[in-house]
C-alpha cells in the first residue's frame, strides 16, 4: 500500500490517541520500504530496515501502534514477548522460532487471499457436497427427501445451523516442539501415505467452511503460496518484540539471571542482524524484515543492552504517561472507543447507553488518578472502571425488556465509587 508519512499517521490516529512521536517513526519506517522497493535491486540489497525501540510504561500504545501498522498494510506480523525465550539460569524456547511463527502468519494471509479469489469457481462443488450430505443424514433418520426442495432451502440460508454428518480429511496432530525446530508430528509422512478421513458432526455452516478448505486446497498451488508467503516475510515482515527491557539485566548486575538475560540477548542478535533461518517452506532471510522493540524499562535503561543489539534499534521513541485528557479523548474518539465498545456490547441486551461529557470527566479524572496512586497501567485503567461502573446494568440486563435508555452522568459515576472517592480523600493525610 503505497501510502505516505502522514497519510500513514492520520490512520492511526483513528485508533491511537497521542504519541505523535512514535507514529512519526514508525510512518517514516512504513515509507522507507515503499521506497526501498523502487530502487534498483543492486542498490536494494544493500538498504536495511531501521528497526526502532520504544520506551514507555505499559497501556500507552506500544503495541497497538505496531498491530494497527501491520494491518494497514497488510504485512505479515507477529507479537513475541521477549521473556518467553529465558528462565532463570538457562535459555528457553528457540528464538529462531519467531521467524517460523511469522512465515505460518504469512502462509495464511496468502492462502486466504488465494482461497478468496477461487471461492466463487468451488462453490458448486462445496454446494452440491452439502447437498449430499444433508440428504444421507436425513435418510439415516428415516426423514422423507427432496433434493431440490433441499438445494433451495440451503440456496435462501435456511439450513446453516442443522446437524449433518459429513466425511473431512484426519487432519494433523498439533505442533510439538522437541529441543529445537517444530515436528509436527501428523505430517512427517505427509505425502508418503493416503490421506485419512473420519467422520464428523457439525452444523452446515461449519461444514462449508471445511469443505470449502478442503476444495481450495486442491486447485491451490501451494508452491505458488508458500513462495509467495517466503517473499512477504522477508520483504514486508514485522516482528514487535515486547517486554526487550525484561532481558537485560540491572546496571552493574552480575548474578546468575543477569547471565542468562545477556544469553538470550546475544540469541535475538543474529536473527535481528540478518540471518537465514531453516522453515518447514523453506529458508528465511531475516535481513529485511522489520523490527520494533519495547519496553517500560523501569530498572534498567537501552544502554544496558549489550552494544551489538543496541546497534541493531538506531531509532529510539520515548512515549508519554496519558493524561487526564487523553484519557477523556480514549473514551470517545478512535473508531473503537470505549464507550462505543460497551454500549455496543449491551446494545444486544436491549439496553441503550448514554455518557454525558461530564460523566467521561469524572471517569477520565479517576483513570488519571488512579494510574497516579497505584500502578500505572495506562488505558488499561479505563477497562477496570468501566466493568466497575456497568456492573449492576450488566448483571442486570437480560433482553427480555424493551429496549431502554440509560445515561451516565456524573452523579452516576460519583454514585457507583463513592468508596474509592473516600480512598482518596484519606490519602491527603497520610504521610
Amino acid at each position: 500500500m503505497n501510502l505516505t508519512p502522514r497519510q500513514i499517521v492520520e490512520e492511526l490516529d483513528k485508533y491511537i490517541i497521542g504519541q505523535a512521536k512514535a507514529k512519526r517513526a514508525v510512518a517514516i519506517a512504513l515509507r522507507n520500504r515503499y521506497r526501498r522497493s523502487q530502487l534498483p535491486k543492486d542498490l536494494r540489497e544493500e538498504i536495511t530496515p531501521k528497526n526502532i525501540i520504544m520506551k514507555g510504561p505499559t497501556g500507552v500504545g506500544k503495541t497497538e501502534i505496531a498491530r494497527r501498522l501491520a494491518k494497514l498494510v497488510k504485512a505479515p506480523f507477529i507479537k513475541i514477548e521477549a521473556t518467553k525465550y529465558t528462565e532463570v539460569g538457562y535459555v528457553g524456547r528457540d528464538v529462531e522460532s519467531m521467524i517460523r511463527d511469522l512465515v505460518e502468519v504469512a502462509v495464511r494471509m496468502v492462502k486466504d487471499e488465494k482461497t478468496h479469489e477461487i471461492e466463487a469457481k468451488v462453490k458448486p462443488v462445496v454446494d452440491n457436497r452439502l447437498i449430499d450430505a444433508i440428504c444421507d443424514t436425513r435418510r439415516a433418520s428415516d426423514i422423507p427427501v427432496d433434493k431440490t426442495i433441499v438445494a433451495d432451502e440451503l440456496k435462501n440460508g435456511k439450513l446453516e445451523n442443522e446437524q449433518i454428518d459429513i466425511v473431512v480429511i484426519d487432519t494433523p496432530k498439533p505442533m510439538l516442539a522437541v529441543g529445537g525446530p517444530e515436528i509436527n508430528i501428523g505430517s512427517i509422512f505427509d505425502g508418503m501415505l493416503p490421506q485419512k478421513h473420519k467422520k464428523r458432526r457439525m452444523s452446515v455452516a461449519r461444514a462449508r467452511e471445511i469443505i470449502l478448505s478442503e476444495e481450495c486446497d486442491k486447485v491451490i498451488d501451494k508452491d505458488n503460496v508458500y513462495a509467495e508467503a517466503i517473499r512477504r516475510t522477508e520483504e514486508e515482515g514485522i516482528i514487535f518484540i515486547d517486554e526487550i527491557d525484561k532481558i537485560i539485566g540491572k546496571a552493574g548486575g552480575s548474578n546468575n539471571q543477569d547471565v542468562s538475560r545477556e544469553g538470550v540477548q546475544r540469541d535475538i542478535l543474529p536473527i535481528v542482524e540478518g540471518s537465514t533461518v531453516a522453515t518447514k517452506y523453506g529458508n528465511v532471510k531475516t535481513d529485511f524484515i522489520l523490527f520494533i522493540a519495547s519496553g517500560a524499562f523501569h530498572v534498567s535503561n537501552i544502554e544496558d543492552m549489550i552494544p551489538e543489539l543496541q546497534g541493531r534499534f538506531p531509532i529510539r521513541v520515548d512515549l508519554d504517561n496519558l493524561t487526564k485528557e487523553d484519557f477523556k479523548r480514549i473514551l470517545s474518539e478512535p473508531k473503537n472507543s470505549v464507550t462505543l465498545q460497551y454500549s455496543s456490547i449491551l446494545k444486544v441486551d436491549n439496553i441503550n447507553l448514554k455518557f454525558t461529557e461530564d460523566a467521561l470527566d469524572e471517569i477520565a479524572e479517576m483513570a488519571a488518578t488512579e494510574n497516579e496512586t497505584s500502578e500505572n497501567i495506562g488505558a488499561r485503567r479505563l477497562h477496570t472502571i468501566m466493568e466497575s461502573l456497568l456492573e449492576d446494568i450488566s448483571f442486570n440486563a437480560s433482553g427480555d425488556h424493551p429496549m431502554l435508555e440509560v445515561k451516565v452522568d456524573r452523579a452516576y459515576v460519583q454514585n457507583a465509587f463513592k468508596e474509592s472517592k473516600k480512598k482518596f480523600d484519606l490519602k491527603k493525610y497520610i504521610l
